[in-house]
């Protein structure tokens, strides 16, 4: 009886302990589950393509969202264009004779430096020939000089043009964009020495191969890094060029712009129709692993989903896009990061 009694108790015993042990392993599985659940140390992605970003990673990524709008936007047509100077306040300095080229007193001015109208740029010393003419070309000045009473007043003018120095000075105010002289130099006539351009007067001149948007222009904006510079049309030439009509604008804001002459632009013409859809910044949009152009969208706090949209030019820093939904919250800075998580 003795014995009976103590297998059972030596078999409850063993029970409870095996008992204490399952407990404790299964509260220390779901303590690990729960932890994990709760606490996301890196980004990864699932299966489902959504990735998921701890809060901290979302700061140091500099992550920012907007909140989508559904709405009608003006139909945008993107042209490519360039800057061209505006010839009302540009100009070319050029010469009037063959001759060596010196500076003035204060020197030559460089390109990008600033000059005023009428101000002395250089002078040109006239070409009499060969060596030793324009001494003999001085004496016979110094000679009629003498007989200044004697002879006629068109001869003494000829003969002082022969040995008189050409002064070059700028026609208009602005900027030396381009010169190609050294001191010393020889000169032809009608050679251009100087160009001279005006930075607060630019002009964009872009090709359209649509004739139907001539007479549907309602405004007009270029974009140079984050800044929108809105433009004024100022009419479209009638004469095909390239089997296209150029179309002209202005910079309707005044101040020099961050641009060069002949630099090639992108202008994004609003047309007078609309279109509808999403508008969201351009720096939105990155492309998957088919190519195919997507906007991340926030689920969650931590949770991203890739939406795939068809894309419409707007003005150059936005886009309209399809494929959203009216309250989508999407990434429109650092989106390029998250779509490289993997």
């Amino acid at each position: 009886m003795k014995s009976t009694y103590t297998k059972i108790l030596t078999v409850t015993i063993l029970l409870t302990a095996t008992s204490m042990v399952l407990a404790g392993g299964n509260h220390a599985e779901n303590n690990a589950t729960n932890e994990q659940t709760t606490s996301v140390v890196r980004p990864y992605r699932l299966s489902d393509g959504s990735v998921i970003i701890p809060k901290q990673t979302q700061r140091q990524l500099n992550i920012r969202t907007t909140r989508s709008v559904y709405g009608d936007y003006p139909k945008t047509v993107e042209l490519a264009g360039k800057i061209i100077p505006d010839p009302n306040y540009g100009g070319k300095v050029q010469s009037m004779i063959a001759g060596r080229i010196t500076p003035p007193p204060n020197g030559f001015p460089t390109p990008g430096e600033s000059v005023h109208k009428g101000q002395l740029l250089a002078y040109i010393t006239p070409d009499v020939g060969p060596k030793g003419m324009r001494s003999l070309a001085e004496s016979r000045l110094k000679r009629l000089q003498a007989l200044s009473d004697t002879v006629t007043r068109k001869t003494l003018e000829e003969a002082q043009a022969a040995v008189a120095n050409e002064e070059l000075r700028a026609s208009v105010d602005g900027i030396i964009s381009t010169t190609g002289i050294v001191s010393g130099q020889v000169v032809d006539a009608r050679q251009t020495i100087f160009e001279i351009t005006n930075a607060d007067r630019f002009m964009v001149e872009a090709i359209a191969y649509d004739t139907f948007l001539l007479d549907n222009i309602q405004s007009a904006n270029i974009t140079e890094g984050d800044r929108q510079i809105p433009l004024k049309l100022l009419g479209t030439a009638r004469n095909l060029r390239e089997q296209a009509l150029p179309i002209t604008f202005v910079a309707s804001e005044g101040g020099a712009l961050p641009l060069a002459i002949g630099q090639a632009v992108r202008i994004f013409v609003q047309t007078k129709q609309t279109q509808q859809g999403y508008q969201v910044p351009a720096s939105a949009l990155v492309k998957d692993s088919a190519n195919q152009s997507i906007i991340w969208v926030k689920e969650s706090p931590i949770k991203y989903l890739a939406r795939t949209v068809t894309i419409l030019p707007l003005d150059g820093t936005s886009v309209v896009v399809n494929g959203l939904e009216n309250g989508d919250i999407v990434v429109s800075q650092s989106a390029s990061l998250v779509n490289q998580i993997r």
